[in-house]
């Protein structure tokens, strides 16, 4: 049977778990609370109670007993439960017709179950923090079946997939999606048994259809592409270059006998081929995930008024975290596990004992109510007319129209060595009135020149870039923005106005970092497709000429927080704590506010499938930049919150809108069941990728009042659902004779360990030793 396990009844653990610690101290002083028996003996119960609830075998609240209740929302619950918990084995309906049978640990569905869905789909197996984990069976509406295993909704690992037209897949899975080996049978017979890439044939492999023939060789895209042969059930075969362009096909036919085929067209396998779709299969409706449970706040609750502590965060004091908690009884607190005075003047006196010892100094201080960040303008000033930058704008926007649009297109991403050589670099002149291969212009003359320009055409090509998207997006009628100051290295930003891009000037000395280092770059980016380092689509120069000569050289850059959603806060992290803290006022923070090491205020807690390419990935990209002396990196942080109220305050995960609080359902938000539905529809994966709109929960975390350089704060519990974006950025400097005098000078005043300017050796570790402590697995 399968398992519902609800992250939404973090309510409780919300309320009483403000840290890590301070969660373990909590239940051992509750293990200490003796609570009177109540058993069915008892009398005392009024009408009112048992319209509400009915228990029976009920011996005491602290002992496992058998409850049934109808709860206020018109939910249906009936098993064993546990101290104001389930616990043990269960039966949960909610009013839509979602029905969960299985096991409970505590309040949440741990173990085996089953899920049904109203249309008559079921899981059956393992669940794991309220999602499909583990091994498990699903059966759609429609006859669609999958067997195999999943993580967090998502088919992952070995799985089956039979379709309800009749074709069936038997492989690997990969985030919902067909990647590594698999075998895709289709009803007629057919299959192909080879190499996937998200959810696609790709990579070497072979299709053999139903009258013998048969192709072996590379694919992409779900069709012949490279080195391959087609064989005949007769013998004959045909062996060469595959490719949708007929231009790059070529090979030769062999025949089994003296007679041939001369009205063969290697252009048919296509045809044919086009006929086999994958069949992308039903939709999960409404995932476990997201049915949510009946939970709210009793009304005997009373706030106490809260105090700021010196350092400016909130104690809501100790008595809060010990409040009866009234999760499944009614409003007047049924069936709720109370404290009664006696017991509540007996634990307060044991915690005060306990404070004064000093083992619950971490209960007390908690960190204030999180509030969205003031939404900052659109980043930059519009390069308009009479704008000091106006003419460069012109010139760069000519020459990028002019280097895109010449060339031919790029054949094949193996690039000879003589692309790379710094030296291949070509040189045109832009006169006002035009030339044979130039346009006429308003602008001063200028001379243009492109660096390595096969290598940045591949470069585009590998990231799928199209090239007249490009040339809009950058020469289009929308001017550039100027970001309003320059960068720490003196450079300026320019992003495009749909934000897809953002150009950079770079120094002379920049500039021959990034060609030094370009083959290398091109040769990393092309064997990690998921890598985080920054990508480079161009780099220029634009030499002005009259008496000042002034050379402009600048690189485009892809825009790391170009996405759908809004991005709430900023982090620049290089696991360095000096100088590493934001030098502005909390009246000038905003949402566009790059924040840095000491501000940073979360852990990021990721899937585990996810976390374990994440720190894949870094240790790969690190061991790159560390072979080319790069230095002085960091990562690059962005963060959506996706649940907020309409007063802007973030709303932790598992603590939805009690009963008796408004929320305005129509505020613009992502919600986690936007999100969970996002997870499992495969269609939309191609918006997911490592880096880009990742689903994680990010954990709040407090600095110790006495420690004012440390780098990551202790959890405290409260964890809140988001969307992150991040990248590895400023890639460009190199170890040289002034990063290596600034360590020696900084080294005298200060912990060598604690500056930025180190060993690209060291520099490399001790980044990874903190991001992979930021970045953790979701448990």
């Amino acid at each position: 049977m399968s398992k519902e396990q609800s992250c939404v009844l973090k309510a409780w653990e919300v309320t009483v778990r403000k840290t890590q610690q301070a969660k373990k101290r909590a239940n051992s002083i509750f293990g200490t609370v003796s609570v009177s028996p109540q058993t069915d003996d008892d009398t005392t119960t009024t009408t009112e109670e048992n319209d509400d609830e009915t228990s029976t075998n009920r011996s005491s609240i602290g002992e496992l007993y058998h409850a049934e209740r109808i709860l206020p929302n018109g939910d249906y619950y009936t098993g064993q439960w546990y101290d104001s918990f389930p616990h043990g084995h269960g039966k949960y309906l909610w009013t839509d017709g979602c029905m969960y049978i299985g096991d409970w640990y505590n309040g949440k569905t741990m173990g085996r179950g089953k899920f049904g869905w109203p249309s008559g789909a079921t899981y059956e197996g393992e669940f794991k923090s309220g999602y499909m984990d583990g091994v498990g069976l699903y059966t759609g509406p429609s006859g669609d079946t999958y067997k195999g295993q999943w993580v967090m909704n998502l088919k992952h690992g070995h799985g089956i997939k039979r379709f309800a037209n009749g074709d069936v897949y038997d492989g690997e899975w990969r985030r919902g999606l067909q990647e590594a080996q698999g075998k895709y049978q289709w009803k007629d017979g057919s299959y192909y048994m080879g190499e996937w890439k998200n959810g696609m044939i790709c990579g070497k492999g072979t299709f053999i259809w139903t009258d013998g023939n048969r192709y072996d060789g590379f694919w992409d895209d779900g069709f012949p592409k490279g080195n391959g042969t087609f064989k005949w059930a007769d013998g004959s075969f045909y062996v060469g270059h595959w490719s949708n362009d007929p231009e790059e096909m070529n090979g030769t036919y062999y025949p089994s006998g003296d007679e041939g085929n001369p009205e063969w067209d290697p252009k048919d396998v296509f045809s044919n081929l086009s006929e086999y779709k994958i069949c992308s299969g039903e939709r999960v409706p409404v995932l476990p995930s997201q049915k949510k449970l009946s939970v709210w706040n009793s009304s005997k609750r009373v706030e106490k008024p809260r105090r700021m502590s010196v350092d400016g965060r909130v104690s809501v004091g100790v008595d809060r975290a010990f409040e009866k908690m009234n999760m499944w009884g009614t409003e007047s607190g049924e069936g709720a596990a109370d404290i009664d005075s006696t017991t509540r003047r007996d634990l307060d006196a044991e915690m005060m004992r306990l404070e004064a010892e000093g083992f619950i100094q971490s209960l007390r201080p908690s960190p204030a109510p999180m509030r969205l960040p003031r939404a900052g303008r659109k980043q930059g000033e519009t390069i308009s007319k009479g704008h000091r930058n106006y003419e460069l704008m012109l010139n760069l926007q000519l020459g990028i129209r002019h280097a895109v649009g010449k060339q031919a297109p790029v054949v094949s991403l193996d690039l000879k060595h003589s692309a790379f050589d710094p030296k291949e670099k070509v040189w045109t002149r832009f006169p006002p009135e035009g030339t044979k291969y130039t346009p006429p212009h308003q602008s001063s003359e200028f001379k243009w020149k492109d660096y390595c320009p096969l290598v940045f055409r591949s470069l585009r090509k590998l990231f799928k870039v199209d090239p007249a998207d490009y040339m809009l997006s950058i020469c289009g009628n929308d001017a550039l923005r100027e970001l309003s100051s320059p960068g720490k290295s003196g450079s300026f930003f320019y992003l495009t106005n749909d934000d897809r891009y953002m150009i950079k000037t770079m120094k002379k000395s920049e500039t021959k970092v990034l060609l030094r280092m370009l083959a290398a770059y091109y040769n990393h980016v092309r064997a990690f497709e998921n890598t985080l380092v920054i990508r480079f689509y161009g780099l220029h120069c634009v030499k002005l000429t009259g008496p000042i000569q002034k050379k402009v050289r600048f690189v485009i850059m892809g825009n790391l927080f170009c996405s759908e959603y809004s991005i709430h806060r900023r982090f620049d992290l290089k696991g360095s704590s000096l100088g590493r803290t934001t030098d502005k006022p909390e009246s000038e923070i905003n949402s566009n506010t790059i924040l840095k090491d000491l501000d940073l205020n979360f852990i990021f807690r990721l899937q585990k499938a996810w976390y374990q390419e994440f720190i894949r990935q870094v240790d790969k990209d690190c061991e790159f930049l560390e072979q080319e002396r790069i230095m002085d990196y960091s990562l690059l942080v962005g963060i959506h919150f996706r649940e907020a109220s309409v007063a802007g305050e973030l709303i932790p995960s598992g603590a939805r809108t009690p009963i008796g609080e408004f929320e305005d359902e129509s505020a613009p938000r992502l919600s986690r069941a936007d999100v969970d539905q996002l997870l499992s529809d495969p269609t939309r994966w191609a918006s997911i990728r490592l880096g880009g709109n990742m689903p994680a929960r990010a954990e709040r975390t407090m600095r110790r009042s006495d420690c004012e350089f440390q780098l990551v704060g202790e959890p405290t519990g409260e964890y809140y659902e988001v969307v992150m974006i991040f990248g590895i950025i400023d890639i460009l400097q190199d170890y040289d004779i002034s990063k290596k005098l600034e360590h020696a000078y900084k080294s005298i005043q200060y912990d060598p360990t604690s500056i930025s300017a180190v060993d690209p050796r060291l520099y490399s570790r001790r980044f990874r030793d903190f991001i992979f402590k930021v970045f953790t697995e979701d448990n």
